[in-house]
């Protein structure tokens, strides 16, 4: 009987610990990432100049590029002042914006890219997506994964508070994203990856139940764990599927709807996902989820966030138009507007009892 088996594209490194980014130029050289130290290094145009002169004097062959925003411009301006460098990897260095662009001018310059978070706000540090802002709003574009993630937990623990909250929320949401997938399995027929589905679900469960909160070390590299997980169930699945549902088309309504007002993609993300397990009929799950959302000190109803009941159903209602071909537990209902609001005003009296 032949031995079938399947290659995963995933990091060939992931260190996840305090003090990480010290040790970065050696991990680099001995995982025969860059021996000679040449590498371009993109940071942010402000708070990364702080790491810049941390990490300056033991990476004395990198070149240092600022990116000022998170859009396809800027992505494919680092990726013109890297190329016929002759760099032995592109390295993000800062928050998600910093690390999308990396990945997307790593890719068009067919280099390979190195991850080093300093927040945990959402699970793109590590998938196989890279999300910039364009001309007609914002994209998602195909990009390989990252070949090492290095997450420094003391850096982490110097970010404002709120970014580790949005993570906690991307990452619990992937129980309602998965949940989605396996009703357009049920429904559809769409096909399933369960290697996928378990690692984006375990990496959420993980985060629900952990009992620590954002100043514990052991929670927050459970946190950053998730998130790498989550990333690597995209690469698994091929898309974003495992970590992209009814919660995140309702977090895409909010951001296009009322983008000068749209909170932060994890808040909008917990949000959804409490709201998504409420119309599937998983009360029990939607009162925990919202119970330890809450404890992490993020919105389980949208006036939490400055919305209105009414902008939310909205939202809701918008929502299935952000990700035309998706099947989700809002296509499969298909509810009016009145229907929404009923569901709401359910949902708002459940959580609030």
């Amino acid at each position: 009987m032949p031995v079938l088996t399947r290659l995963i594209p995933s990091p060939v490194v992931v260190d996840i610990r305090r003090g990480a980014m010290d040790d970065l130029a050696g991990l680099l050289a001995d995982q025969r990432i860059s021996s000679s130290g040449k590498l371009a290094i993109a940071i942010s145009d402000g708070s990364g100049r702080a790491l810049k002169e941390r990490l300056a004097p033991v990476l004395p062959g990198a070149d240092w590029y600022a990116v000022s925003d998170g859009t396809i411009d800027s992505a494919v301006k680092l990726a013109d002042g890297i190329k016929g460098n002759r760099y032995d990897a592109v390295v993000g260095l800062g928050g998600g914006k910093i690390i999308d662009v990396a990945k997307y001018a790593a890719a068009r310059v067919g280099l390979p890219m190195v991850a080093v978070a300093t927040n945990l706000s959402h699970d793109g540090l590590c998938s196989p997506v890279a999300t910039l802002d364009n001309d007609n709003g914002r994209g998602s574009y195909g990009v390989p994964t990252p070949i090492a993630v290095v997450i420094d937990l003391d850096v982490i623990r110097e970010a404002p508070a709120r970014y580790v909250r949005s993570g906690i929320g991307d990452a619990i949401s992937n129980i309602s994203c998965v949940a989605d997938w396996e009703l357009a399995h049920e429904v559809n027929g769409e096909e399933i990856d369960g290697l996928a589905a378990a690692m984006a679900r375990q990496a959420g469960e993980a985060v629900l139940r952990h009992p620590g909160g954002v100043g514990d070390d052991a929670f927050l590299k459970v946190l950053a764990e998730g998130l790498v997980l989550t990333g690597i169930s995209m690469s698994v699945a091929g898309d974003s599927r495992p970590a992209s549902g009814a919660c995140h088309e309702i977090n895409h309504a909010f951001d296009l709807l009322y983008p000068q007002r749209a909170a932060s993609h994890g808040e909008q993300v917990g949000l959804g996902a409490c709201f998504a397990m409420h119309l599937r009929g998983a009360h029990q799950e939607s009162l925990l989820m919202a119970s330890i959302l809450r404890r992490h000190g993020l919105p389980v109803l949208p006036q939490e966030i400055g919305f209105s009941a009414d902008e939310f159903v909205k939202a809701v209602d918008y929502a299935p138009q952000t990700r035309p071909g998706r099947f989700t537990v809002l296509e499969h209902l298909n509810l009016s507007i009145d229907q929404i609001r009923d569901a709401y005003d359910d949902y708002a009296t459940t959580i609030s009892s």
